[in-house]
């Protein structure tokens, strides 16, 4: 009888032990940054004051949780992270003798993976691919093709093992450089359509590795943004509700919050930019059979503005953080009036009209364009430095004079305004085109559309009818010489490279020039950036009184002067 009952127990032991075994759980964080555009440390070196949103922030949190949970934690990167601050500028062009500061942060977050994104790409192979040797963890894209192998250019995917659990992470990039970029920053690479290729690529890992967890990393909005008979620039949305096979998609490129479950249960998360917030899955597997299952998924998109900043972390970066002050912190000029970018959305403004007079005068052009890259920038009167630069031209573009017809500069026009200005049909209407639901969209703040095509021209005196129906608004009077403007005449027009390469569309749906001939009618490219050129003009001046050309307005006046007050409190809440 004894002898049955151990016999007994110990067959139970044994099934309770086959049991707990069969019902082993692991919970997994997985994490992603995106967009961070250069926002490290807890300081903005536009303003020289305290950043709200840091890696050095994230940091603490990352920390949190890898105390929390041991190796059961994931970091990722999506990407455009090698331009914003005046931090990225300095490591990828003055003090490239060291590795760049991006991949350093990286580095010392220890990140799992990290994707391209667009403005990566931007600074050229020369920046990009040292930036690729100094990262230690594996760079991402699948669709990003070496034009000489055939082959993706950095890795497809990548295996993460984490207490027993198999993920896999697939890396794609929006397909739309070209649409962006001079060819020279790219030469010798293709982007391919993301749809398919995130199908090729799940397939394939699902065959090859047989993962637990496959999650793609996508430097894509959700949807939206450019759509051709080829590609969507945005195509998150697109994968999660077609493309079979993935658990979760990080995202981002858009700058727009994002935390949905899709109808067919795919996770989709983007933190947004600027290392406000983190992405945070929190994945449950339970081993059945032998194999891992999903039993719980959902995420948040962790605010890591309310997070202590992390000391060490700024103590190992702050000779990097002293270099760039001293780099931005060096004076060039003196401004005898403050400019502010917020002007340029209500009419001619001495911030974009002082770009646009330096474009002329550098180039020799006709005529110029620019629209306003910062929503709400000032260069306060007085002492000008370094650091101003970058609020006065936020991006790395280059300065290009094309050629262009009479007509298609009013069309160029035309459809800017169009993406601008409303069609008011009563004194009492918007005189801007605005969306109440993108107030919180950080690049839109409640404009319908995206203001860094909002490209206004100096060399011409022109009128903008706001009553007028799209393509009917703009009505060029003449050269701001006095010469007659004649559409049928051609021009030199200045502007920059983004715009030049098909950026925003206006030179092809709103001038009418096809994408294919773009490269054709570039009669100057600069060597270095725009921003180079504005800075070594206002070191020559001096002093500058920068004032509005007052070349161009909107009309009627009865009704625009009104509804311009209204609608600017509205944004800004001027009075």
């Amino acid at each position: 009888m004894t002898r049955r009952l151990i016999t007994l127990s110990l067959a139970m032991l044994c099934s309770t032990i086959s049991i707990m075994a069969q019902d082993k759980k692991v919970t997994l964080h997985i994490l992603e940054t995106s967009d961070v555009h250069g926002a490290f440390f807890p300081i903005d070196f536009f303003n020289n004051k305290p950043l709200s949103g840091s890696m050095a922030r994230v940091s603490t949190y990352v920390n949190r949780l890898r105390q929390q949970h041991g190796e059961n934690v994931i970091l990722l990167d999506n990407g455009d992270i090698l331009q914003g601050q005046p931090t990225c500028y300095y490591y990828n062009f003055i003090k490239t003798d060291v590795k760049n500061i991006a991949a350093e942060v990286i580095n010392y977050m220890r990140y799992d993976a990290q994707t391209f994104g667009n403005h990566d790409v931007e600074p050229g192979h020369a920046v990009y691919d040292k930036w690729i040797r100094d990262v230690e963890c594996p760079m991402l894209g699948a669709n990003i093709i070496d034009t000489k192998t055939n082959q993706p250019y950095v890795k497809p995917y990548i295996i993460v093992e984490r207490s027993g659990v198999k993920v896999a992470i697939i890396g794609l990039l929006t397909p739309a450089i070209p649409n962006w970029l001079n060819e020279a920053l790219w030469k010798g690479l293709r982007f391919e359509e993301m749809v398919s290729a995130a199908r090729y690529w799940v397939n394939y890992v699902k065959e090859k590795e047989q993962p637990d967890v496959i999650c793609g990393l996508f430097h894509s909005g959700w949807d939206g943004g450019i759509v051709t008979s080829q590609y969507e620039e945005d195509a998150s949305k697109a994968i999660a509700e077609t493309v079979d096979g993935f658990d979760i998609i990080f995202f981002g490129h858009d700058h727009i919050e994002h935390n949905i479950t899709t109808d067919n249960g795919v996770l989709c998360l983007d933190p947004s930019n600027n290392a406000l917030k983190v992405a945070d899955a929190t994945i449950e597997l339970t081993k059945q059979n032998g194999r891992w299952k999903i039993t719980r998924k959902e995420g948040q998109l962790a605010d890591v503005r309310k997070e202590p900043i992390d000391e060490q972390f700024v103590r190992h970066f702050q000779p990097s953080v002293d270099n760039v002050k001293n780099y931005v912190n060096r004076r060039i000029g003196f401004f005898t009036r403050p400019i502010r970018s917020r002007d340029c959305f209500f009419g001619s403004a001495p911030f974009t009209d002082f770009i646009q007079n330096l474009q002329l005068k550098i180039t020799g052009a006709d005529v110029a364009f620019n629209a306003p890259l910062s929503f709400n920038s000032e260069i306060s009167e007085g002492d000008v430095y370094v650091r101003d630069m970058f609020k006065l031209y936020r991006y790395e573009n280059k300065l290009y004079v094309m050629r262009m017809t009479g007509k298609e500069i009013r069309g160029h026009l035309e459809m800017s305004y169009d993406l601008w200005v409303n069609n008011m049909q009563s004194p009492d209407d918007h005189i801007m085109l605005l969306n109440d639901e993108a107030r919180d969209d950080k690049q839109r703040y409640g404009f319908k559309n995206l203001t860094f095509n909002f490209d206004s021209a100096a060399g011409i005196d022109y009128e903008v009818d706001v009553t007028k129906p799209d393509g009917q608004k703009v009505r060029i009077l003449r050269m701001s010489n006095g010469e007659p403007f004649d559409e049928n005449k051609w021009y030199k027009v200045a502007l920059n490279s983004y715009r030049g390469n098909g950026g925003g569309e206006l030179l092809t749906r709103g001038a009418g020039i096809p994408k294919d001939s773009l490269d054709s009618r570039i009669i100057y490219m600069s060597d270095l950036d725009q921003r180079y050129y504005l800075t070594q003009e206002i070191e020559r001046m001096g002093t500058v009184t920068p004032t509005a050309n007052n070349n161009w307005r909107f009309v009627p006046a009865e009704w625009a002067e009104p509804a311009l007050k209204r609608d600017r409190k509205i944004i800004f809440g001027d009075k």
